[in-house]
């Protein structure tokens, strides 16, 4: 976060949405490695991380080409991180289907989609504590 916004990604071929900057823990990393790891490959820039935020369980269906009305269960950690004052977010990165990705500040009121939903509220008025969320798409899926 910096100035009440924080950073999303985004690309221009996939589905109209923002989504969150990070990606994969790699066998043998901690979450913590991995962030940072994942911050440096996206914007080019080393950030340390300022503390663990929140927790994510998500139940979704993927919509990229690889994993299309699939099933997908992730936890995700979501960490706040050292933003330096002159940061200006470049992408340096791909989506896993070779799409160029885009970085954008957003305001927690700004009309547009991005996920995870629930920064909407909690991004507002963030607290030191750790909050757990857990999203499952599978009800709106039932028949």
């Amino acid at each position: 976060m910096k100035d009440g916004k924080f950073l999303m990604a985004g690309n221009k071929a996939g589905p109209d949405y923002l989504y969150s900057v990070g990606g994969r823990i790699k066998f043998g990393e901690t979450a913590e490695e991995a962030v940072i790891r994942e911050v440096y490959e996206e914007t080019g820039v080393r950030m340390d991380i300022d503390r663990l935020g929140y927790v994510h369980e998500n139940y979704f269906y993927g919509d990229a080409a690889s994993n299309l009305g699939k099933l997908i269960y992730e936890i995700s950690f979501f960490f706040f991180m050292k933003v330096p004052d002159d940061f200006e977010p470049v992408s340096r990165s791909f989506t896993e289907d070779g799409h160029e990705e885009y970085l954008r500040w957003v305001a927690p009121d700004e009309p547009v989609e991005y996920y995870p939903q629930f920064f909407r509220t909690e991004l507002r008025h963030p607290t030191k504590e750790v909050k757990y969320f857990l999203t499952d798409e599978r009800k709106e899926h039932c028949v």
